[in-house]
């Protein structure tokens, strides 16, 4: 019979130790589990103790760029340097797209209690209205239409009849739109006043007297006099009770 060898002596003798040692460790007695207040607590430690945790609060910097040189210093002068002489300046006058557009032949300076002012000179001061249509002006007094010598119906709508529009009924071409402005305040436009204008191709919009008038400035300045019209009752108008 042969003797063992050396590694297999090795073996044996390092099973016969962990068997020696494992009885010390089953008769540990067991300790009961009592955590003083004043003990510190358990620490977890970590596998990888070199391993320190990423702070996202401080975002990684990705340039390769020195921070002495990055770093920008604050200007010690508000000056802009001397004014430049170029020719290629933007002029924002030139930008505006009505500088040389005509102004309308008859656009309202002024709105009266009594009447109003126009760019071409003619004044209305004797408390009537105006009608501009195709550049023309007309004074205008609709509440004498059918001699009710009142704007508002029983309901309270503005209503003037189909007599008052006897001078936009003849005009040929009709203008696209109408503006309304009723004097001081807003009112609702009667349905017969509207069907009225409506039956004649014109579209209405209602508004106060200034407000109109403004409108009308701008629209006719855009769009010209031939395709907008205002009819305008002085902003001193009170109906009678």
């Amino acid at each position: 019979m042969a003797a063992p060898s050396i590694p297999l002596l090795r073996a044996l003798r390092a099973t016969e130790t962990i068997r020696s040692t494992l009885p010390l460790l089953r008769q540990q007695p067991h300790q009961p589990k009592h955590i003083s207040s004043h003990a510190p607590p358990p620490t977890r430690h970590s596998p990888h103790p070199s391993r320190k945790p990423h702070n996202h609060n401080h975002p990684r910097t990705l340039s390769t760029t020195p921070a002495h040189l990055s770093a920008s210093t604050p200007p010690t002068t508000t000056s802009r340097g001397p004014t430049s002489t170029e020719s290629t300046q933007t002029d924002f006058s030139a930008m505006d797209v009505f500088a040389h557009a005509p102004a309308p032949t008859a656009s309202i300076d002024a709105c009266l209690p009594s009447g109003f002012h126009l760019d071409n000179g003619v004044k209305i001061t004797d408390g009537s209205g105006l009608l501009l249509v195709s550049g023309e002006a007309f004074a205008w007094r609709p509440w004498e239409a059918g001699g009710r010598g009142r704007l508002l119906n029983g309901k309270g709508q503005w209503d003037t009849g189909e007599g008052a529009w006897g001078v936009l009924g003849l005009m040929w071409p009709k203008p696209d739109l109408l503006i309304l402005g009723l004097g001081p305040g807003m009112y609702p436009l009667a349905p017969e006043t509207r069907r009225c204008i409506n039956e004649m191709g014109v579209r209405v919009d209602v508004q106060d007297t200034r407000n109109a008038a403004a409108q009308f400035n701008l629209l006719a300045t855009e769009r010209g006099v031939g395709n907008v019209a205002c009819a305008l009752i002085p902003i001193g108008w009170r109906e009678p009770r």
